[in-house]
C-alpha cells in the first residue's frame, strides 16, 4: 500500500455535518438566512450568458471593486475561494515542516487541519473559563520558535472577541511570526484590523463573503496584508481558484451595502432575543460579538439538537469542544422566535 506524509496519517479527518439541511431553518451554520442580495443574484443571471462559463476567470474589475470597498491597494490582497484557502495559502507560504503555529482553543478548525497538514507543530491555548479571550496566556507562549499565530476575531464558537488593542499587543509580541486575524463575522463585531496593515509587516487579515453576504456556496473571500507579503502568497496560490461566478457575486455584493446594513440590524435584534429568551429559560449563554450565541444545556446537548433537528430546526452540537454547549446562528427575529418555541416546548 502506498503511505501519505506521516502528517496526514497522524490528522483526524474534518467531517462538517452538512447532509440534509435544504428545507430546514438552518441555525447551525452561522450562514446568512434569507439569501444574498438581489443584486448578486442578478448578476449572476448576467455572468450565465454568453461566454461566460467558456473563458478563465478574470479578476481585475472584481479587484478594482474590492480594493475600492475595503479601502485598501490592489497589491494589498488575494482572492481566496473562501477562507479556507486563505488559511491553506497563508500557512503554505510562511510555515515549514517542524514550526511552531499558536491557535486559541477553541477555534475555527481549518486552523488545526492546515497547520498540520503542512507538518507544523501545533501548540493550542485554551479559552479561559468564561471562555473570555487568553491574551496573557497567548503573549507568555509567543517565543522565537512561533512561526505563525491564528486567531479568529470574533471567535467561532465562543462568540468572544478581543479589540484593536489587544490585536496590536498580539502583533508587538509576535513581530517575528505572521499573525492571522481571521474576521469572518467582522460586520457583527464592527473591530478590525485592517487600519493597521501599513503598520504592521507581520499582519494578515481575512474576511469572507460566506457570512454576512449569504454566498457561502459560492466559496470566496479575502486575504490582506503587506504588498510585499501578497506577491509571495501569489507564488503559493493557485492561478484560478476562485471561480468566475464568484468573483462576479462579490463585486455584486459590496455594492449593496443597504442590504447589508439591514441584514446585520436584522441579525443583531436576532441575537438580543435569543439572548433574553435564553435568560427567561434559565439557560446559560455566554456574551456574543458575533451573529450566533453559545449557550450550556447540560448532559442533554445532543438529545436537544437532534429533538430540533426533528421540528426543522437546525443547531450546532459543540459539546464535543465545550461541555454541554449548544450554538445557534441569529438570522431574524421571526425565527429566533421559532427556535425558542421548540426550545421551550422541549424543556
Amino acid at each position: 500500500m502506498l503511505e501519505p506524509r506521516p502528517s496526514v496519517v497522524r490528522m483526524a479527518p474534518y467531517s462538517p455535518p452538512t447532509g440534509g439541511r435544504a428545507g430546514k431553518l438552518r441555525l447551525d451554520f452561522n450562514e446568512n438566512t434569507v439569501g444574498a442580495s438581489p443584486r448578486v443574484v442578478e448578476a449572476l443571471r448576467g455572468a450565465l450568458c454568453g461566454e461566460g462559463l467558456t473563458v478563465y476567470p478574470e479578476y481585475q474589475d472584481t479587484r478594482r471593486a474590492l480594493a475600492k470597498f475595503f479601502e485598501v491597494d490592489e497589491t494589498e490582497f488575494i482572492l481566496t475561494n473562501g477562507t479556507d484557502e486563505a488559511i491553506q495559502v497563508l500557512v503554505n507560504t510562511f510555515v515549514d515542516d517542524g514550526q511552531e503555529v499558536l491557535i486559541p482553543h477553541p477555534s475555527y478548525a481549518m486552523y488545526r487541519f492546515y497547520s498540520e497538514l503542512a507538518g507544523a507543530h501545533v501548540r493550542e491555548l485554551p479559552y479561559r473559563e468564561d471562555l473570555s479571550f487568553p491574551l496573557a496566556e497567548l503573549l507568555d507562549a509567543v517565543s522565537p520558535d512561533t512561526r505563525a499565530v491564528l486567531v479568529s476575531n470574533p471567535n467561532n464558537p465562543t462568540g468572544t472577541g478581543i479589540g484593536v488593542a489587544e490585536i496590536r499587543r498580539i502583533l508587538d509580541r509576535a513581530g517575528h511570526a505572521v499573525v492571522l486575524i481571521d474576521e469572518a463575522y467582522f460586520e457583527f463585531s464592527g473591530v478590525t484590523a485592517l487600519g493597521m496593515l501599513s503598520q504592521y509587516p507581520n499582519l494578515f487579515v481575512s474576511r469572507t463573503f460566506s457570512k454576512v453576504y449569504g454566498m457561502a456556496a459560492m466559496r470566496i473571500g479575502c486575504l490582506f496584508s503587506q504588498a510585499s507579503n501578497v506577491r509571495y502568497l501569489h507564488k503559493a496560490q493557485s492561478p484560478y481558484s476562485v471561480n468566475q461566478l464568484a468573483a462576479v457575486a462579490a463585486r455584486a455584493a459590496v455594492e449593496d451595502t443597504a442590504y447589508v446594513a439591514d441584514y446585520v440590524r436584522e441579525a443583531l435584534a436576532a441575537r438580543a432575543e435569543i439572548a433574553a429568551g435564553l435568560d427567561r429559560l434559565g439557560i446559560p449563554h455566554y456574551p456574543s460579538q458575533a451573529n450566533f450565541i453559545l449557550f450550556r444545556i447540560g448532559p442533554r446537548s445532543i438529545e436537544i439538537r437532534d429533538k430540533l433537528r426533528g421540528k426543522g430546526v437546525l443547531v450546532r452540537d459543540r459539546s464535543y469542544e465545550i461541555a454541554g454547549c449548544v450554538r445557534v446562528t441569529a438570522g431574524t427575529r421571526e425565527q429566533a422566535r421559532r427556535f425558542l418555541s421548540e426550545l421551550e416546548t422541549l424543556l
